[in-house]
């Protein structure tokens, strides 16, 4: 193993938790914890994200763990339930763990199988506002048919269509055509080395994420660069990765929409007790620390312990951390 900086990732360890639904292709999330001066962080790019990518979530993760939190202009979150591509017979089982949430993001892949979701939904909790999460993966010609069939069945029920596209040009050209505001997620955080400032032509909202933002002071400079309302959102974290990200939309003066910070809902369990999970559609914003007991539970193999301390390693040394 390379030299792992035990003196900056203090009681390093890593958990492998269940999800409840195949979330993204992922089944089990592994998730690095350790604690610093100021309490307990987390490290948890996916698996597959390349160590410059990591690079920006390792510099998040530690400047939680050892510098406090920013000013809070508040306590008390709202929250969006977070809804899977799952089976519509499934959806009101997913549901059920975003007690109180008023709105909700869909991930979906065509019309014809999202259509399904969004009437289930709404025949569950009518007058709910939809969000759809698309992740890049429409074409502009397929953006423009999907949004017009959405808009032509279901009307104003859309608060926003999450990254329907992944080309600049294309969200432009989308955004003058379509009656529903878009916001960008891929957008700002694959592209945190480019030049953000055009962003407000693309789209209407800012998804930003504490982790790969890299942290607290960066999602802010984004945040001023990008000029848009912001929606903080999580990676799947476990409750204390949640915790930094409920700070950072507590930092934000205005916050005109829910966040998506419930999606502990979607995994087995917390490694936190009570488990952050929303109560009449808020969580609250405070420090956490794991509880030791459901650590050892979830606790990840002696190899899986392994890589992911190499990856610290090789990660702090690439890139000077």
């Amino acid at each position: 193993m390379n030299h792992f900086p035990s003196d900056i990732f203090v009681d390093f360890n890593v958990v492998s938790i269940p999800t409840k639904t195949n979330f993204r292709g992922i089944t089990n999330r592994e998730v690095a914890i350790f604690s610093g001066s100021e309490g307990w962080s987390e490290f948890s790019p996916f698996v597959e994200y390349s160590n410059r990518e990591s690079s920006t979530w390792l510099r998040a993760a530690v400047e939680a763990s050892n510098t406090p939190w920013p000013h809070l202009y508040r306590k008390s979150i709202p929250i969006n339930a977070t809804l899977p591509n799952v089976s519509p017979e499934k959806v009101a089982g997913v549901l059920k763990n975003f007690e109180g949430c008023t709105t909700v993001k869909i991930k979906i892949d065509n019309f014809i199988s999202g259509a399904e979701l969004v009437e289930e939904t709404l025949n569950i909790l009518p007058g709910t506002k939809i969000r759809l999460d698309v992740n890049g993966s429409w074409s502009l010609d397929e953006a423009l048919l999907y949004l017009y069939d959405f808009h032509l069945r279901f009307g104003n029920v859309f608060e926003y269509i999450e990254q329907p596209c992944t080309s600049f040009d294309d969200l432009v050209k989308l955004k003058s055509e379509i009656p529903m505001k878009i916001a960008l997620d891929e957008s700002i955080r694959k592209n945190l080395d480019g030049d953000l400032s055009d962003l407000a032509k693309a789209g209407d909202v800012a998804i930003i994420k504490w982790a790969p933002s890299g942290g607290f002071a960066s999602a802010h400079e984004i945040a001023n660069t990008v000029c848009l309302p912001v929606v903080i959102s999580s990676a799947l974290d476990t409750g204390i990765g949640i915790s930094h990200s409920l700070a950072l939309a507590g930092s934000f003066e205005n916050l005109d929409f829910a966040c998506g910070l419930g999606t502990v809902a979607l995994l087995e369990s917390d490694i936190c007790e009570p488990a952050l999970i929303p109560t009449q559609g808020f969580l609250d914003v405070n420090r956490v620390e794991p509880n030791f007991a459901l650590v050892e539970k979830y606790q990840a193999s002696e190899d899986r312990q392994e890589w992911w301390k190499n990856r610290v390693a090789d990660i702090w040394k690439e890139w000077n951390l």
